[in-house]
């Protein structure tokens, strides 16, 4: 099993319309789109903070978006963004809106404190704000982590016998392509000595 993970969206009229115009959900596959342009990150977690520390080496301005007063990323990717002179935090905020015809030209911004709201011209935004697991084909006939991901050992072997999971889909501290792939070589060479 190797269905992966569907980013989460913002839910707002006109994104998935602007996805691809402006809107993306990973700053790898699209930051060299925005050089020398400003760009917004929605999230304040691990993948946020990646985002906007990545995009501020191919950006002219990152503004990072965070619904709270605090990230909640690991301690040291906190102190990269805190530190970065290209990468400023807009705290206790959500995107309200987008704006743009056939691309994206600003975000509207709801501060949850006050309910003020601003808008910000930006190029491109990028929203890390998590995934979700695809294991609508497998619920209830495998085990799942409360979070819905595939529970496997580290033979990426499931509970049940000969039926194997790799990748996004499964229960695992770090997805990146990296351990995705990693996963899918143990998966197939283990998968090959149990047959």
């Amino acid at each position: 099993l190797a269905m992966g993970g569907t980013s989460r969206k913002l839910g707002l009229k006109g994104e998935e319309r602007l996805t691809g115009r402006g809107v993306s959900y990973c700053a790898v596959c699209d930051g060299s789109f925005y050089k020398d342009k400003t760009v917004a990150v929605i999230g304040g977690g691990d993948t946020a903070a990646e985002d906007a520390n990545y995009l501020s080496r191919i950006c002219s301005k990152v503004y990072l978006v965070h619904r709270r007063s605090e990230l909640r990323a690991a301690k040291s990717l906190q102190e990269e963004v805190m530190k970065n002179p290209k990468v400023e935090i807009i705290w206790d905020s959500i995107v309200e809106s987008i704006a743009g015809d056939t691309s994206l030209e600003s975000i509207n911004l709801k501060n949850v404190n006050t309910n003020e709201i601003t808008s910000l011209e930006v190029d491109g935004v990028f929203v890390a704000i998590g995934a979700d697991p695809n294991t609508c084909l497998v619920k209830d006939k495998i085990q799942l982590s409360k979070t819905g991901y595939i529970i496997t050992n580290e033979d990426m072997q499931t509970n049940l016998d000969n039926v194997f999971a790799c990748g996004d889909i499964r229960e695992k501290s770090f997805r990146q392509v990296v351990t995705a792939v990693s996963d899918g070589a143990i998966a197939a060479l283990a998968a090959e000595k149990n047959i």
